[in-house]
């Protein structure tokens, strides 16, 4: 789900020798040993452990050796594991990542697969980043996107029975909560993935491609428009205009009590709660609307994908470690434990007990991801859409302010 620009890498592929890449260690007298790479706090140790256990008993002639990485510096240690000859068989991925570590080449190709494993029923906003050029070299694990907190009180104070079902009458809603000392929403000026889901659902988007050349599109009418729509609901509240979620941290501010609503994963329930336990149980959820009643908006959607390395040396052992992972059971069982969204649609109502991920989950059906350029990580690095986003806030000319950032995504783009 995050995302590291790459720098150095040619330098750090001759330095690689990882002892985590040991699966070259193997013995014909026990199982083959299959080294999976797992991001640190991705899933929980007890989760690991159930899943090894039922692994290997289904699998006698398989081992797992999974082995936890830090995000830090991860993008430099993946692309040095593709170009080596002793790599990983199994690793974890941002689904953002996918693209650039497939451009090195050293992610095989598992196309062939996708039918095997429901690839028709994915997350499009999982599934879209692991498919580069027609060719899918990602599997998509999990999944988390964004909704709506609301602070259940502040509503029935305000005599607002339940979450507004469309954009137009969320703007009523919160219009009429941002009253007094209460704000109707708490959106900072530069939460981008926020305002990525409203010029989806206008149907422009960040950046477009033709052929092999991408350019930045921020000034097209739709992502006005969606723009527009930040800039409407961003003001019924005190957000900063120049900052983004996390300075200050929202769910700090939320956790005070006068802020009627924040855009967030739901885990910020726990981290609001934890500063403030008297709005345990008081906080509610609902998908961030969208333009019609049914159809929530569309969100950013974060996550993991799962690859195999060309250099693996035990690839059909790899794919049953895929198989398994992204499988009914260990999803089903993965969402419950996790809270998190399943890599289906179809496996929605593994979390329907759990109304923070149940509204998660109805917003990852319109799930989409970020530009898929092996540059975009570069583009972040900068981060044009952010300054953008308080220029217009403060009074820049839209149409002017979207060219510059637009031409900014072009140039990094193109490099």
């Amino acid at each position: 789900m995050k995302i590291r620009f790459i720098a150095g890498i040619a330098a750090l592929a001759t330095t690689l020798a990882l002892s985590a890449c040991s699966s070259s260690s193997d013995t014909a007298a026990g199982p083959e040993k299959l080294t999976v790479w797992i991001m640190k706090d991705s899933v929980t140790s007890d989760f690991l452990g159930r899943f090894t256990q039922d692994f290997e008993r289904r699998h006698k002639d398989l081992a797992l050796d999974i082995q936890i990485q830090e995000w830090d510096g991860i993008g430099e240690r993946v692309t040095a594991a593709l170009a080596s000859k002793d790599a990983p068989d199994v690793i974890e991925v941002g689904n953002t990542q996918v693209a650039q570590y497939a451009a090195s080449g050293g992610v095989k190709d598992l196309t062939d697969r996708t039918g095997d494993l429901s690839g028709g029923d994915w997350l499009p906003g999982l599934a879209e980043p692991g498919r580069i050029d027609g060719k899918q070299y990602g599997i998509p694990w999990y999944a988390a996107n964004r909704v709506v907190l609301y602070n259940k009180d502040l509503f029935a104070e305000a005599g607002i029975t339940g979450p507004p079902a469309t954009q137009d009458a969320w703007l009523a809603a919160t219009a009429k909560l941002n009253k007094g000392a209460t704000q109707g929403i708490y959106l900072p000026g530069q939460n981008w993935y926020t305002l990525a889901g409203f010029i989806w659902d206008q149907g422009g988007d960040l950046a477009t491609r033709s052929g092999d050349t991408w350019k930045g599109a921020l000034q097209s009418p739709q992502a006005l428009a969606g723009m527009d729509f930040y800039r409407r609901l961003q003001v019924l509240g005190k957000g900063p205009k120049d900052s983004d979620e996390a300075k200050p941290p929202q769910a700090e501010v939320f956790a005070e009590g006068g802020v009627a609503q924040i855009i967030s994963v739901p885990g910020g329930a726990k981290i609001v709660e934890e500063a403030n336990p008297a709005l345990k149980g008081k906080i509610g959820f609902f998908p961030v609307p969208g333009r019609t009643a049914g159809v929530p908006g569309s969100v950013f959607t974060g996550g993991s994908d799962l690859v195999v390395p060309e250099a693996s040396g035990h690839q059909d052992g790899a794919y049953q470690v895929i198989k398994a992972l992204t499988g009914d059971t260990w999803q089903k069982d993965m969402a419950k434990t996790m809270s998190y969204v399943p890599n289906r649609t179809s496996l929605a109502s593994a979390v329907q007990g759990d109304a923070g991920t149940a509204a998660m989950a109805a917003g990852a059906a319109r799930g989409r991801a970020t530009p898929n350029s092996p540059q975009w990580a570069a583009v972040e690095a900068t981060n044009p859409i952010k300054q953008y986003m308080t220029a217009v806030l403060t009074g820049a000319d839209p149409a002017r302010a979207a060219e510059d950032a637009s031409d900014s995504i072009t140039k990094t783009l193109g490099s």
